[in-house]
Protein backbone atom coordinates (compact mmCIF):
# COMPACT_ATOMS: atom_id res chain seq x y z
CA UNK A 1 0.00 0.00 0.00
CA UNK A 2 1.04 3.59 -0.90
CA UNK A 3 4.47 1.78 -2.58
CA UNK A 4 5.21 4.90 -5.57
CA UNK A 5 3.50 7.49 -2.93
CA UNK A 6 6.40 6.06 -0.23
CA UNK A 7 8.76 5.09 -2.07
CA UNK A 8 9.18 9.07 -4.40
CA UNK A 9 8.62 10.85 -1.12
CA UNK A 10 11.54 8.77 0.19
CA UNK A 11 13.90 9.18 -2.82
CA UNK A 12 13.20 13.02 -2.69
CA UNK A 13 14.25 12.44 0.90
CA UNK A 14 17.31 10.86 1.37
CA UNK A 15 19.48 13.32 -1.43
CA UNK A 16 21.84 15.51 1.00
CA UNK A 17 20.74 19.27 1.54
CA UNK A 18 22.31 21.95 4.04
CA UNK A 19 20.90 22.87 7.61
CA UNK A 20 20.65 26.45 6.10
CA UNK A 21 21.50 29.31 8.07
CA UNK A 22 21.18 29.90 11.73
CA UNK A 23 17.75 30.68 13.36
CA UNK A 24 17.53 34.34 12.71
CA UNK A 25 18.36 36.22 16.73
CA UNK A 26 15.21 38.25 17.13
CA UNK A 27 14.80 41.08 19.73
CA UNK A 28 12.64 40.45 23.20
CA UNK A 29 9.23 41.18 23.05
CA UNK A 30 8.34 44.26 24.97
CA UNK A 31 5.97 44.62 28.01
CA UNK A 32 2.34 44.36 27.31
CA UNK A 33 2.12 47.62 28.48
CA UNK A 34 4.28 49.17 25.86
CA UNK A 35 2.60 52.17 24.12
CA UNK A 36 2.18 51.74 20.70
CA UNK A 37 5.39 53.29 18.49
CA UNK A 38 4.75 56.59 17.37
CA UNK A 39 5.70 55.54 13.71
CA UNK A 40 3.29 52.28 13.84
CA UNK A 41 1.30 53.72 10.64
CA UNK A 42 4.14 55.04 8.67
CA UNK A 43 6.24 51.48 9.72
CA UNK A 44 3.53 49.21 9.04
CA UNK A 45 2.74 51.10 5.35
CA UNK A 46 6.27 51.22 4.21
CA UNK A 47 6.48 47.46 5.30
CA UNK A 48 3.22 46.56 3.56
CA UNK A 49 3.29 48.78 0.35
CA UNK A 50 4.25 46.06 -1.90
CA UNK A 51 2.57 43.17 -0.87
CA UNK A 52 -0.57 44.45 0.52
CA UNK A 53 -2.44 44.76 -3.03
CA UNK A 54 -1.40 40.94 -4.14
CA UNK A 55 -4.33 39.14 -4.73
CA UNK A 56 -2.86 35.80 -6.76
CA UNK A 57 0.57 35.07 -6.24
CA UNK A 58 2.11 31.80 -7.73
CA UNK A 59 5.47 30.51 -7.79
CA UNK A 60 8.25 27.33 -8.25
CA UNK A 61 9.43 26.26 -4.87
CA UNK A 62 12.26 24.33 -4.21
CA UNK A 63 11.81 23.21 -0.46
CA UNK A 64 14.51 21.90 1.95
CA UNK A 65 15.51 20.53 5.11
CA UNK A 66 13.55 17.96 7.82
CA UNK A 67 10.53 16.91 8.34
CA UNK A 68 10.16 14.28 11.05
CA UNK A 69 13.45 13.76 11.25
CA UNK A 70 14.06 12.74 7.72
CA UNK A 71 15.84 15.37 5.24
CA UNK A 72 13.99 16.22 2.26
CA UNK A 73 14.07 17.77 -1.25
CA UNK A 74 10.93 18.61 -3.35
CA UNK A 75 10.61 20.58 -6.07
CA UNK A 76 7.06 22.71 -5.64
CA UNK A 77 4.15 24.28 -8.06
CA UNK A 78 1.98 26.52 -5.88
CA UNK A 79 -0.91 29.27 -6.22
CA UNK A 80 -2.83 30.85 -3.66
CA UNK A 81 -5.48 33.51 -3.95
CA UNK A 82 -6.80 36.14 -1.56
CA UNK A 83 -8.78 35.19 0.82
CA UNK A 84 -7.78 31.80 1.78
CA UNK A 85 -7.95 29.26 -1.79
CA UNK A 86 -3.96 27.51 -2.38
CA UNK A 87 -2.72 24.56 -4.91
CA UNK A 88 0.50 22.89 -4.11
CA UNK A 89 1.78 20.00 -6.89
CA UNK A 90 5.08 18.10 -5.57
CA UNK A 91 6.87 17.53 -8.57
CA UNK A 92 8.08 14.34 -9.33
CA UNK A 93 11.44 13.70 -11.29
CA UNK A 94 9.41 12.18 -13.62
CA UNK A 95 5.46 11.55 -14.37
CA UNK A 96 2.86 12.92 -12.41
CA UNK A 97 2.62 15.02 -9.77
CA UNK A 98 4.03 12.90 -6.10
CA UNK A 99 0.55 14.84 -4.34
CA UNK A 100 -1.97 17.44 -5.41
CA UNK A 101 -3.35 19.44 -2.37
CA UNK A 102 -6.29 22.02 -2.81
CA UNK A 103 -7.74 24.32 -0.70
CA UNK A 104 -10.61 26.82 -0.25
CA UNK A 105 -11.83 28.28 2.46
CA UNK A 106 -11.85 25.34 5.65
CA UNK A 107 -12.09 22.54 3.06
CA UNK A 108 -9.46 20.76 1.72
CA UNK A 109 -8.44 17.79 -1.06
CA UNK A 110 -5.21 15.85 -1.64
CA UNK A 111 -4.81 13.81 -4.07
CA UNK A 112 -2.15 10.91 -4.99
CA UNK A 113 -2.40 10.36 -8.44
CA UNK A 114 0.76 7.38 -8.36
CA UNK A 115 -1.54 5.78 -6.07
CA UNK A 116 -5.03 6.30 -7.20
CA UNK A 117 -5.79 7.27 -3.34
CA UNK A 118 -7.98 10.60 -1.88
CA UNK A 119 -8.74 12.52 0.91
CA UNK A 120 -12.08 14.88 0.48
CA UNK A 121 -13.23 17.74 2.51
CA UNK A 122 -11.08 17.81 5.27
CA UNK A 123 -9.50 20.63 6.96
CA UNK A 124 -7.02 22.37 5.43
CA UNK A 125 -4.01 22.64 8.26
CA UNK A 126 -4.87 18.96 8.98
CA UNK A 127 -4.61 17.78 5.64
CA UNK A 128 -1.21 19.32 4.61
CA UNK A 129 0.32 18.71 8.03
CA UNK A 130 -0.63 14.76 7.52
CA UNK A 131 1.08 15.03 3.99
CA UNK A 132 4.48 17.36 4.33
CA UNK A 133 4.41 17.76 7.69
CA UNK A 134 3.31 21.46 7.71
CA UNK A 135 0.42 22.65 9.57
CA UNK A 136 -0.34 26.11 7.81
CA UNK A 137 -4.38 26.40 6.49
CA UNK A 138 -4.84 27.93 3.18
CA UNK A 139 -4.67 32.01 4.50
CA UNK A 140 -1.38 31.07 6.49
CA UNK A 141 0.29 30.02 3.47
CA UNK A 142 -0.83 33.10 1.51
CA UNK A 143 0.10 35.51 4.40
CA UNK A 144 3.44 33.46 4.65
CA UNK A 145 4.36 33.34 0.90
CA UNK A 146 3.85 37.22 0.98
CA UNK A 147 5.23 37.82 4.55
CA UNK A 148 2.60 40.72 4.68
CA UNK A 149 1.10 42.43 7.46
CA UNK A 150 -1.54 44.12 5.48
CA UNK A 151 -4.14 43.69 7.65
CA UNK A 152 -2.33 44.47 11.16
CA UNK A 153 -3.80 46.78 13.80
CA UNK A 154 -1.31 49.70 13.83
CA UNK A 155 -2.53 49.94 17.67
CA UNK A 156 -0.72 46.97 18.54
CA UNK A 157 3.02 48.04 17.03
CA UNK A 158 5.31 48.49 19.74
CA UNK A 159 9.20 49.42 19.32
CA UNK A 160 12.07 47.22 20.39
CA UNK A 161 15.35 49.50 19.99
CA UNK A 162 15.49 51.85 16.92
CA UNK A 163 15.71 49.27 14.33
CA UNK A 164 13.26 46.95 15.11
CA UNK A 165 9.16 46.98 16.15
CA UNK A 166 7.18 44.49 17.13
CA UNK A 167 3.41 43.62 16.67
CA UNK A 168 1.47 41.07 18.59
CA UNK A 169 -2.05 39.97 17.84
CA UNK A 170 -3.67 36.93 20.31
CA UNK A 171 -1.23 34.78 20.01
CA UNK A 172 0.83 35.72 17.00
CA UNK A 173 3.50 38.12 16.65
CA UNK A 174 5.40 39.46 14.14
CA UNK A 175 8.79 41.12 13.81
CA UNK A 176 9.44 44.50 11.22
CA UNK A 177 13.05 45.51 11.17
CA UNK A 178 14.69 48.03 9.12
CA UNK A 179 17.54 47.27 6.68
CA UNK A 180 20.92 48.82 7.76
CA UNK A 181 21.72 50.00 4.40
CA UNK A 182 18.32 50.84 2.45
CA UNK A 183 16.40 51.95 5.24
CA UNK A 184 13.45 50.24 4.09
CA UNK A 185 11.55 48.78 6.74
CA UNK A 186 10.12 44.77 6.09
CA UNK A 187 8.60 42.38 8.28
CA UNK A 188 11.15 39.85 8.75
CA UNK A 189 9.54 36.74 10.89
CA UNK A 190 6.33 36.02 12.42
CA UNK A 191 5.60 33.08 15.09
CA UNK A 192 2.34 31.81 15.19
CA UNK A 193 1.46 30.01 18.80
CA UNK A 194 -0.71 26.70 19.19
CA UNK A 195 -3.48 26.92 21.64
CA UNK A 196 -2.10 23.47 23.31
CA UNK A 197 1.40 24.76 23.46
CA UNK A 198 3.93 24.69 20.61
CA UNK A 199 3.35 26.33 16.81
CA UNK A 200 5.49 27.23 14.16
CA UNK A 201 8.06 30.03 13.10
CA UNK A 202 8.65 31.97 9.86
CA UNK A 203 11.57 34.12 8.63
CA UNK A 204 11.82 35.84 5.35
CA UNK A 205 14.95 37.02 3.70
CA UNK A 206 16.38 37.81 0.03
CA UNK A 207 12.94 40.35 -0.60
CA UNK A 208 13.02 41.43 -4.11
CA UNK A 209 10.75 43.81 -5.16
CA UNK A 210 9.52 43.79 -1.86
CA UNK A 211 8.76 39.94 -1.65
CA UNK A 212 10.76 37.63 0.35
CA UNK A 213 12.45 35.05 -2.04
CA UNK A 214 13.82 32.48 0.71
CA UNK A 215 11.17 31.40 3.65
CA UNK A 216 12.67 29.35 6.34
CA UNK A 217 9.35 26.95 8.35
CA UNK A 218 9.93 25.83 11.83
CA UNK A 219 8.43 23.93 14.16
CA UNK A 220 7.87 25.31 17.95
CA UNK A 221 7.58 22.75 20.47
CA UNK A 222 6.13 23.45 23.91
CA UNK A 223 9.34 25.23 25.35
CA UNK A 224 9.85 27.90 22.66
CA UNK A 225 12.39 25.43 20.95
CA UNK A 226 12.54 25.56 16.67
CA UNK A 227 12.47 22.67 14.52
CA UNK A 228 11.74 18.89 16.56
CA UNK A 229 9.12 18.43 13.82
CA UNK A 230 9.93 20.19 10.99
CA UNK A 231 12.73 22.89 9.83
CA UNK A 232 12.45 24.09 6.10
CA UNK A 233 13.45 26.44 3.61
CA UNK A 234 11.51 27.44 0.90
CA UNK A 235 13.46 29.25 -1.90
CA UNK A 236 11.05 30.88 -4.28
CA UNK A 237 11.23 31.88 -7.93
CA UNK A 238 9.31 32.48 -11.00
CA UNK A 239 7.02 34.32 -8.96
CA UNK A 240 4.06 36.04 -10.37
CA UNK A 241 1.60 38.35 -8.26
CA UNK A 242 -2.35 39.18 -9.90
CA UNK A 243 -2.67 36.78 -12.31
CA UNK A 244 -5.80 35.85 -12.90
CA UNK A 245 -6.67 32.17 -11.26
CA UNK A 246 -9.92 30.97 -11.75
CA UNK A 247 -11.89 28.71 -9.20
CA UNK A 248 -11.22 25.34 -11.08
CA UNK A 249 -7.70 26.29 -10.31
CA UNK A 250 -8.59 25.37 -6.83
CA UNK A 251 -10.59 22.51 -7.32
CA UNK A 252 -9.11 18.65 -8.44
CA UNK A 253 -11.49 16.45 -10.62
CA UNK A 254 -10.79 13.36 -9.18
CA UNK A 255 -10.64 10.28 -10.83
CA UNK A 256 -13.40 8.05 -10.53
CA UNK A 257 -11.33 4.83 -9.69
CA UNK A 258 -9.35 7.12 -6.79
CA UNK A 259 -9.59 4.75 -3.31
CA UNK A 260 -10.29 7.28 0.04
CA UNK A 261 -7.55 7.62 2.53
CA UNK A 262 -7.63 8.53 6.03
CA UNK A 263 -5.31 11.57 7.33
CA UNK A 264 -3.43 8.81 10.05
CA UNK A 265 -3.00 6.67 6.49
CA UNK A 266 -1.42 9.68 4.69
CA UNK A 267 0.51 10.34 7.67
CA UNK A 268 2.30 7.84 8.21
CA UNK A 269 2.97 7.62 4.55
CA UNK A 270 5.55 10.38 4.88
CA UNK A 271 9.05 10.37 5.44
CA UNK A 272 10.21 10.28 8.88
CA UNK A 273 6.78 9.29 10.06
CA UNK A 274 7.12 6.29 12.38
CA UNK A 275 5.95 2.73 11.81
CA UNK A 276 2.87 0.83 12.82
Amino acid sequence: MFSCFRGLLISLAVVAVSCGAPVMKLPAMPPAAAPAAADAASVIDEATRDCRTIRTLTAEVAASGKVGGQRVRVKLSLGVSRPASARIEAVAPFGPPIFIFVADGADATLLLPRDDRVLEHGEPDHVLDAAAGVPLTAAELRTTLTGCLAEADRGALVAAGDDWRVWRGGADEAYLHRDPSARVWRAVASIHKGAAGGGWRAEYRNHLNGLPRTIRLASLDAGGGTGAAFDLTLALSQVETNVTLEADAFRIQVPRTAQPISLEELRHARPGAREN
